[in-house]
């Protein structure tokens, strides 16, 4: 997916057109995500529209639940989903920092061709 190192460093324009698909990617993850809780409140916890997508975000953001859970399903499924939360959060922060991570070791490497 990415260059090699011995070839040339990308231009700035195809760096930023890499961090924008990354962006993509890190942002359809986390709509999939909120929608699985919204839609896990909803129907398990008998929640609202508004409360589900509220607590849904909570968690996604790592804040935690706000709606107090009714049932043994809905506990579950909180609890599931907020384990689910906490690796979301840390894949999106690998996919969006990739590239640019990428381009520093790269650079590195740049001038390891000369020995």
């Amino acid at each position: 997916m990415y260059e090699h190192k011995k070839q040339p460093l990308l231009s700035r324009r195809q760096f930023l057109f890499r961090m924008w698909y990354n962006l993509l990617i890190s942002m359809c993850l986390l709509a999939f995500s909120l929608v699985v809780g919204v839609i896990g409140f909803h129907f398990l916890n008998e929640s609202g529209w508004i409360d589900s997508l509220h607590n849904a975000s909570m968690l996604l953001g790592g804040m935690g639940p706000v709606v107090e859970m009714n049932n043994n399903a809905a506990k579950l499924f909180s609890s599931g989903y907020a384990l689910f939360c906490g690796i979301v959060f840390i894949t999106n922060i690998g996919i969006f920092l990739a590239p640019v991570l990428h381009r520093i070791i790269h650079r590195f490497h740049l001038g390891d061709e000369g020995k």
